[in-house]
């Protein structure tokens, strides 16, 4: 399938998804990070024609990533006319929620937080405009390799990136045009004030990690199924069956 082809098929299905839905939706809402995910899949949701909500939720954000995203907004703005965009400067929540809780304090759960702030910001613009929130997750994100959830997907009504690889979605980002700063940026998940990136994270590049996902002969495989495992629980949710 070629870039094209793939950009149009992730479109309609968002389209047809909202079609069949039991009340359909009027309008998509995304949150946008200035990274290449969120950026590609707000841009797809824009070619679906329905009104798209795109959402720059600043958390003490590094300057250069806060400017790709109202960047990205603009460039949305100018390309298509459904397009409706939004800051909403989410420091003073944070900062409140940060306070309050200082009794149980962790760094981790804190990043998190940011995450999931962003997350009920998203769906409380979505009820306020009978939306639904598309979710901004790659396939490598689905495959629980992250700890954390990012740019606000710690709960998505539908996820149409989720099957497209980092790499697949950096080749429908130069297909559609997006930012050339976008497209080149360092992938972060923007939730940490020292900058470190994905990459940093993981131990390896996207590049690495894809081979490494379909390979169990790669250098890399062992690492991956270590991270994987850390991040499962993230895909499904332990239920106590009953047995009557």
């Amino acid at each position: 399938m070629n870039n094209n082809e793939r950009i149009e098929k992730i479109s309609s299905w968002i389209l047809d998804y909202c079609k069949f839905m039991p009340k359909k939706p009027n309008s998509l809402v995304v949150g946008i990070s200035g990274g290449i995910d969120s950026s590609v899949t707000s841009t797809l949701c824009a070619l679906t024609g329905m009104k798209t909500i795109v959402l720059s939720m600043p958390i003490r954000q590094i300057k250069e990533q806060h400017d790709l995203s109202l960047r990205h907004q603009e460039w949305l703005k100018k390309r298509y006319d459904n397009i409706e965009g939004h800051l909403i400067d989410l420091d003073l929540v944070f900062k409140t929620f940060k306070n309050t809780l200082s009794k149980f304090y962790n760094e981790y759960g804190m990043v998190n937080s940011k995450a999931r702030l962003r997350m009920v910001t998203l769906y409380q613009v979505a009820a306020a405009n009978n939306g639904i929130v598309v979710g901004t997750g790659n396939k490598v994100e689905d495959f629980g390799v992250f700890f954390f959830t990012k740019y606000g997907d710690g709960g998505v009504d539908i996820s149409p990136i989720a099957d497209c690889t980092k790499t697949q979605i950096w080749e429908m980002g130069k297909e559609l045009k997006i930012l050339e700063d976008i497209i080149k940026a360092e992938p972060t998940d923007g939730l940490w004030l020292d900058s470190r990136s994905d990459a940093d994270q993981l131990g390896m590049t996207y590049k690495e990690l894809e081979e490494a996902m379909k390979n169990p002969k790669d250098k890399n495989y062992e690492k991956y199924m270590r991270i994987r495992k850390k991040g499962l629980h993230k895909l499904s949710i332990p239920v106590c069956k009953m047995d009557d």
